[in-house]
């Protein structure tokens, strides 16, 4: 029986733990052709999503793919990430969480993870805030 990788359980974990401290989680993921996720939010071949339960809707951390539907921009997409995509997961707040190396394929066939053993000692800076909401002004 092939060997499971740790990843998945991992990055439940985490989420677990940014959810019971008040913290968002933010999944860091590169796309690929594999990944479903709204194109226009991509940038360098990398997305950063809010896992936050109030952020999803039937969020699903399988143990071969990430699965929830949130809304960009005021629309409700579906989002499918797969393991090796994932890149990390962290808590918005303080940047604490799990950084993983690129998988690779062995001869078997599986794919091989390796978690770093510490978050990086820059954190990623959370995503801009979105614009202000347009204001209605009765101009005399």
């Amino acid at each position: 029986m092939p060997e499971r990788s740790t990843k998945p359980y991992l990055i439940r974990a985490i989420h677990e733990w940014c959810t019971d401290s008040g913290y968002t989680p933010y999944l860091s993921v590169k796309v690929d052709e594999n990944t479903r996720v709204p194109m226009e939010f991509v940038k360098n071949g990398e997305i950063v999503l809010n896992l936050a339960y109030d952020a999803t809707h039937k969020l699903t951390i399988g143990n071969d793919m990430v699965q929830f539907s949130a809304r960009f921009s005021g629309v409700s997409r579906e989002c499918s990430v797969p393991m090796p995509a994932v890149a990390g997961i962290f808590a918005r707040e303080n940047g604490q969480g799990l950084f993983f190396a690129p998988e690779a394929e062995t001869s078997a066939g599986t794919v091989a993870t390796q978690a770093m053993p510490s978050a990086p000692s820059e954190p990623e800076p959370p995503p801009p805030a979105p614009p202000p909401r347009p204001k209605l002004q009765i101009v005399k």
